[in-house]
């Protein structure tokens, strides 16, 4: 099929947008001159894609969605910033993803393999990783990072400036206004910590040394009434003490909570 069979007629596309001549484009889209788009995406009806946008390969933009558009930052005076989304994506209805400022690293960042539902909003200046789940109306305020696997819940909203670790998980409509450790299960409001994310760490081939491990790093961090820097500390010599990949896993949770600038939900 030619490039120009894959367009529909009444899609908008300014000609200095760079696609490759295997992207589909949906009626009535809309794409600026910014705008990169790698081999193999679609583009679905409705979609606007402006300002510096580079957006991968194989990606799925489903209809309505808006990407690029300048970020809701009053201070933002239209300086050069940009969206950079990866490969392999599915974006849904409605996502609205916002470009960078130069109060921050001057890019929004989207990594590869994650699935976006319906009306998603990650504002300027986040960080979301690789193969992430954010189910539908999840809220990511500016400069929020999100780590690789970790899944946030329809109807979350996370506060600007907080991290979310890696294989957390934060669950239905709950309101995030601290940092979320790696590997753990927060819900509610006020956002609790429910536990380790055991299933979800199984799933993703965790063996039993890894997990047991990280539960035991889980009981020093939460449960045993040690201050944040008696856990810090009994987190160290736990790590040390696993060795391998057990010990690597809790040396990441101790290293996310030891640099947490918001403080850690606990």
């Amino acid at each position: 099929m030619s490039s120009s069979n894959r367009i529909h007629p009444t899609a908008v596309i300014d000609p200095a947008a760079q696609l490759h001549g295997s992207v589909s484009v949906g009626p009535y889209a809309v794409i600026g001159p910014g705008v990169r788009i790698g081999a193999g995406t679609s583009v679905g009806a409705h979609c606007v894609i402006e300002g510096e946008t580079h957006i991968g390969e194989d990606n799925r933009i489903f209809q309505f969605a808006s990407l690029g558009a300048a970020p809701q930052d009053k201070k933002y005076a239209g300086e050069p910033t940009r969206l950079v989304i990866g490969h392999r994506n599915t974006i849904r209805e409605f996502c609205t993803f916002n470009t960078g400022t130069v109060q921050d690293r001057g890019e929004t960042t989207v990594g590869d393999d994650n699935w976006i539902m319906a009306y998603v909003h990650i504002a300027h200046d986040c960080v979301v990783g690789h193969q992430t789940i954010l189910a539908n109306n999840a809220t990511l305020a500016g400069h929020v990072h999100v780590g690789d696997h970790a899944i946030i819940g329809g109807l979350t909203g996370i506060h600007q400036f907080c991290r979310v670790g890696a294989h957390a998980m934060a669950g239905f409509a709950s309101h995030v206004s601290q940092d979320v450790p790696p590997f753990m299960m927060v819900d509610g409001n006020p956002l609790a910590v429910r536990g380790l994310n055991t299933e979800g760490l199984r799933r993703r081939g965790f063996d039993a040394e890894r997990v047991g491990a990280l539960k035991k790093a889980y009981r020093a961090l939460y449960r045993q009434g040690l201050t944040l820097d008696g856990a810090l500390d009994a987190l160290t010599r736990q790590a040390d003490e696993a060795g391998g990949q057990a010990g690597s896993d809790v040396h990441q949770l101790r290293d996310f909570v030891a640099a947490s600038r918001r403080g850690i939900v606990r």
